[in-house]
């Protein structure tokens, strides 16, 4: 009886997963069929793949940048916003300024704010700074969005480590800088992942912020996919499958080959010993 409750629940497992992965399978084969193919009626799940949709999309010249803007402001703004997030939680794990708890809520309060409340005041300074399609300043954007949630992950983690490592590294003469990424960085590395691959994907992800405060030259993917939804008076589905299923490569790898630190990073570091 036990082990048919258990191939029931595993297959019950596997039917959720397939529901769920559905529609993404079903965009990765459509970027392999003709324009012909994605619109019959039934649909067609025996055709001849080609390579002519992938061909088409690399035929743009603008597609690289795309490209190339999308990686260079995800990898970018996640780097800054981890190394800052990882002092700031240090600070508070180790040193609990004054309003400690309150600084917190502030912090996550601010990160929950919805992107069209702050888009205007967000514009009109960028324009009267003349910040607007720059990839330094769309960067440091990204981070500070980044860094209120990541110091949270963060400092579930470094409360989880022993200030007698703090301690003796401070009686054997050591730094604080030597502490910090020496001593206490490397047992908080499960959380430092989480961490940037949660911000990874929500930069990654990030359309609204890039098409009003970018421009031509900071130009992601999502911006590629929006502007290019129409094309000869029609919806273009051979572009938007061929687009969609290049920009699901980065999350899904990112995802595939660390998530169990996703998994430690969404319990705030309360099974950090599992990993």
């Amino acid at each position: 009886m036990s082990r048919i409750r258990e191939v029931a629940y595993y297959a019950g497992l596997w039917l959720i997963a397939l529901i769920f992965f559905a529609p993404i399978a079903w965009i990765v084969m459509s970027s392999f069929k003709t324009r012909t193919d994605i619109l019959a009626v039934p649909p067609k799940f025996l055709f001849s793949p080609t390579l002519e949709n992938y061909e088409a999309l690399f035929s743009r010249s603008e597609i690289f940048v795309q490209i190339g803007n999308s990686i260079l402001l995800s990898l970018g703004a996640v780097i800054i916003a981890v190394v800052v997030s990882f002092l700031a939680a240090f600070c508070f794990s180790r040193f609990r300024p004054k309003g400690t708890d309150f600084l917190m809520f502030l912090l996550l309060s601010i990160r929950m704010l919805p992107g069209p409340a702050v888009i205007l005041p967000v514009f009109l300074m960028y324009v009267g700074f003349g910040w607007k399609d720059s990839h330094l300043w769309l960067m440091l954007f990204y981070a500070m969005f980044s860094i209120p949630f990541s110091v949270w992950i963060l400092k579930g983690f470094l409360d989880g480590v022993s200030t007698r490592f703090d301690e003796t590294g401070r009686v054997n003469g050591g730094s604080w800088a030597h502490i910090i990424f020496k001593v206490v960085m490397p047992q908080v590395r499960p959380g430092l992942i989480a961490a940037f691959i949660f911000n990874l994907i929500f930069v990654w992800n990030e359309y609204l912020f890039n098409f009003i405060i970018g421009g031509v030259n900071t130009q992601n993917i999502p911006y590629a996919l929006m502007v290019g939804t129409y094309a000869d008076g029609g919806v273009a589905w051979t572009f938007i499958a061929t687009m969609t299923s290049l920009y699901l490569v980065v999350p899904v790898v990112f995802i595939y080959l660390f998530q169990k630190y996703l998994l430690v990073g969404m319990t705030f570091g309360t099974v950090r010993g599992e990993v």
